[in-house]
């Protein structure tokens, strides 16, 4: 009698149930009712920001002078025409922020393929060739955790100069390394399995091996690191914009408008608060949202 192998069919054990087991995945995060508000919250700031100029009711540079630090809609001397006020240059607020949104996820999403992308490459080398490539990927991942990353983002686009690819070319390559330790972690752990052995019985190349094999396993954790990771990428753009090393100047964002904002806090507090609010509530639903995707994937989740 013949024993077919995982390996020999193509089939590794998945990270998660599989097939008909998604309603079950499903219904595991249907049920956390603070991740079903902060996943509406991300929606209708995506819809938002991918429509920003039908949603946006002015262009966001825009500028009216007699316009100018005019108070949100429900104050005194506000007006129906700009709900959440003017700023100092009398551009309409509830149109910055909602493009601001478009430079923010941006960032943070790019920022977390990016990062993720060089993460898992190699988390996986490091964790399934072991010996003096895990060392060297290793000790790489040390000197970097040796410098606080936002210290070294201010660095690099300090030396690269403002822009919006820099930014988040700088942001994927300072946030690679918590992906790699995730990573080589699960290899390590996956690589002496059975399936693993037989692959390499059968004479799988490791390139194969790695793809088919151990990637699809891994891809749990990948995606609850770089959920939070999105929220974390963009807060460090709206630090490097509000410190003017960001974004360009005429490009809107979040980081930006604080910066811009907080010299008027104690006349004109909309111009800050709001820009402040989105953020904060952006990065608090993407992160309930990462908390909910590890529950999920936790295989005790399915159980329950």
């Amino acid at each position: 009698m013949t024993l077919i192998s995982p390996a020999a069919t193509g089939h590794a054990p998945a990270a998660a149930p599989a097939g008909g087991s998604r309603s079950v995945v499903l219904r595991a995060l249907l049920r956390n009712k603070l991740a079903v508000l902060a996943l509406a919250v991300l929606a209708l700031l995506l819809i938002a920001a991918l429509f920003a100029p039908l949603v946006a009711p002015y262009d966001p540079n825009a500028q009216n002078l007699l316009l100018r630090l005019r108070p949100p809609a429900w104050q005194d001397g506000g007006s129906g025409a700009h709900l959440l006020g003017t700023d100092q240059l009398g551009r309409d607020m509830l149109s910055r922020v909602i493009y601001g949104a478009r430079v923010s996820l941006l960032v943070g999403a790019g920022a977390a393929l990016l990062a993720g992308v060089i993460g898992t490459v190699v988390g996986l080398a490091s964790g399934y060739f072991g010996g003096w490539a895990d060392r060297v990927l290793m000790r790489l991942a040390d000197v970097q955790l040796a410098f606080p990353s936002l210290l070294l983002a201010l660095a690099i686009v300090g030396f690269l100069g403002s822009g919006l690819w820099y930014v988040i070319l700088v942001l994927g390559f300072t946030g690679w390394v918590s992906y790699a330790r995730v990573v080589r972690s699960e290899v390590m752990s996956l690589r002496t399995r059975d399936f693993i052995t037989e692959a390499r019985a059968i004479g799988v190349t490791d390139i194969t091996i790695m793809r088919r094999h151990l990637l699809p396993n891994v891809m749990a954790p990948l995606a609850t690191i770089g959920t939070l990771h999105v929220a974390a990428a963009i807060v460090a753009e709206a630090s490097l914009s509000y410190l003017g090393l960001g974004v360009p100047k005429e490009t809107v964002t979040w980081g930006a408008m604080l910066s811009d904002g907080q010299l008027y806090l104690g006349t004109s507090w909309w111009v800050a608060v709001f820009p402040g609010i989105a953020l904060m509530l952006t990065s608090l639903a993407i992160n309930i949202t990462g908390d909910a995707l590890r529950d999920v994937a936790d295989p005790k989740a399915y159980r329950r």
